[in-house]
């Protein structure tokens, strides 16, 4: 991956910081979004401490005009994108269907479905021409299953699969892969508001045959692994890194 150019969206936390750093040790140029601009200086600071060309840019997925920005601003920077990750996401408001609201539907899916539709397009739109690029999608374990209390999270997981698949195909003529990782529990801030306290946590992970939860730096090394040239022909597909869940 050394001096390949990676755009990593929502990189301030969690499985987007460990997969900004995981692209530093490797010698990737980055660019970094997300909508806190001192965590993102920061997160900045650490990897050009690794002596890597790194920038961040301000930038909320929902938002056409900012995405576009974004993908210029990268291929401005360093003259072209080699990967792209979509990793802005976002769990929503857990309740019922029969309790739910528009405006926790407009929230879940304006940064889950529509973030990515608008990073798919942009990203394929100086990947294309350049014929070759490679870019990975967040899924999830629900985007295979249903979650009782997370059904509008579920349905946006299925649909960025669904978008992944039908991009791969338009994309394959012009050599660019498009896959996407779909995770199951996590260590990060995400599970324990899904799970809502420790003994809940605890219970959950009793369902994962490894017994545990993933860290983010495992699910990061998977994202590497899909984007270098050890993964030519894998395209079209949702590699699940779950610790046995859906088996």
């Amino acid at each position: 991956m050394k001096k390949q150019v990676v755009m990593i969206t929502g990189a301030l936390a969690g499985i987007g910081r460990a997969t900004a750093l995981a692209f530093a040790n490797e010698g990737a140029n980055l660019i970094i979004s997300g909508r806190k601009p001192e965590i993102g200086e920061a997160l900045i600071k650490e990897i050009r401490g690794l002596g890597i060309d790194a920038e961040f840019v301000l930038a909320d997925v929902r938002k056409e005009e900012e995405v576009k920005k974004l993908i210029e601003k990268t291929v401005k920077r360093f003259g072209r994108i080699d990967v792209a990750i979509n990793n802005a996401g976002t769990e929503g408001k857990h309740a019922s269907l029969i309790d739910e609201t528009i405006e926790n539907y407009s929230s879940t899916f304006d940064t889950n479905v529509l973030g990515t539709f608008l990073c798919l397009k942009y990203e394929l739109k100086v990947m294309l021409p350049q014929g070759s690029g490679c870019i990975i999608n967040l899924s999830s374990a629900a985007g295979q299953k249903g979650f009782l209390g997370a059904g509008l999270y579920v349905a946006t997981k299925h649909a960025v699969e669904g978008l992944t698949k039908s991009a791969a195909l338009e994309a394959a003529p012009a050599n660019v892969r498009v896959n996407a990782v779909a995770p199951g529990p996590v260590e990060t801030g995400m599970l324990d508001r899904f799970t809502g306290d420790p003994e809940n946590k605890k219970n959950f992970l009793t369902t994962i045959p490894l017994q545990r939860a993933a860290l983010p730096e495992e699910v990061a090394q998977t994202i590497v692994f899909l984007a270098s040239d050890k993964a030519p022909y894998i395209t079209g597909q949702i590699i699940g890194i779950d610790g046995g869940f859906l088996a």
